[in-house]
């Protein structure tokens, strides 16, 4: 049984893995890549340290039994972790990009509620079996602000300024910041993919493994684009995105992304309060100096840049194209009515 772990940023780990007779023991483990590790022979020890182990054991136990047998050694573009992720892909428990065939959606434009509620619908839906794993470009149907399920509405908010801009407030099913959200400005794609994807990943790690792909479309376009923890992705020229996730106990994880197209700094300013705050604990006067837009940094039409990411998605991995379907519609609508358009959860945290 062979798997592959690719750690974002640093190397291949490669785990070759046979089972005892019953099916219940690691008998025999080769570990191999293009990492490096100092001194050597530390990888007799780690081999020596997962024979033996139960093929259920999860990436925690055998990364604590690989940081035992390799103490003091140095692990340099790679780590005990990325270890127990390839032995667990090897045995079937976790999975690779390459294990997966992703419906790849550029929807039509929708209002905010709806796609609020179809990040939640889809990923129900991938953990359901009903539904394979989904990246869905979005396109907006009005100007809004997307507040994290945490943040406080009154603190975020500045209700004047979100009646001027035309904006609809919703919250949405991940924590993180708020997002300000106009049209022809933004770009956001989430995935809906299953939680076997990221075994054995911290919300961190996993952060920097979902957005891998798209950092490598972004150097396609000449952006020195890097993951800058917990959940931004930047440049030299400054901030470009932000993520936000949210896993689900059935089986699903959400991953989703807005990106900076092009921004209107002093509308955004009028609208969320926090941005004035971020602003001044900086000592910056213009958003501009936080977030360089993509359109600055390419020169290319939005639809231009959004058609290479998806070119750059579908030349990574198997993918078909696909769509959001009648049934997942009315879901959908359904699940607007009864949770994201209703006060109680739009002020779930005052």
């Amino acid at each position: 049984m062979h798997g592959e772990y690719k750690v974002p940023g640093g190397k291949l780990v490669v785990a070759d893995v046979e089972l005892d007779s019953a099916g219940e023991v690691i008998d025999r483990v080769v570990i191999s890549g293009d990492f490096f590790l100092e001194p050597a022979e530390a990888i007799l020890g780690i081999t020596r340290a997962l024979n033996g182990l139960s093929a259920t054991a999860t990436v925690s136990q055998m990364a604590a039994a690989v940081t035992r047998a390799a103490e003091g050694a140095q692990f340099i573009g790679f780590s005990p972790e990325s270890v127990g992720i390839a032995v667990r892909r090897a045995l079937g428990h976790a999975t690779s990009w390459h294990d997966h065939t992703f419906d790849v959606i550029h929807d039509v434009p929708r209002d905010p509620y709806m796609q609020m509620s179809l990040d939640e619908i889809l990923s129900e839906e991938v953990a359901a079996g009903r539904r394979g794993p989904t990246l869905r470009v979005w396109e907006w149907g009005s100007n809004a602000v997307i507040i994290g399920s945490f943040q406080s509405w009154r603190n975020e908010i500045d209700d004047e300024g979100a009646a001027k801009h035309g904006m609809t407030v919703v919250r949405r099913v991940s924590g993180g910041g708020a997002m300000f959200v106009q049209p022809g400005n933004t770009i956001t794609y989430s995935l809906h993919v299953p939680t076997s994807l990221v075994e054995g990943l911290s919300f961190e790690q996993s952060y920097a493994f979902l957005d891998d792909w798209v950092l490598g479309a972004l150097r396609g376009l000449g952006i020195e684009a890097t993951y800058v923890p917990i959940n931004d992705i930047a440049s030299p020229a400054g901030k470009i995105a932000g993520a936000a996730q949210k896993r689900y106990a059935a089986g699903a994880v959400l991953h989703h992304v807005t990106m900076a197209y092009d921004i209107d700094a002093d509308a955004m300013l009028e609208v969320l309060r926090i941005g004035r705050e971020k602003l001044s604990d900086k000592g910056t006067k213009s958003a501009n100096k936080r977030v360089d837009p993509l359109r600055s940094q390419t020169g290319m039409e939005r639809t231009d840049v959004i058609d290479a990411f998806l070119d750059h998605f579908r030349s990574r991995y198997a993918t078909r194209q696909g769509a959001v379907t009648p049934e997942e519609i009315a879901l959908a609508q359904e699940r607007v009515e009864s949770k994201f358009a209703t006060e109680e959860w739009l002020k779930l945290v005052p």
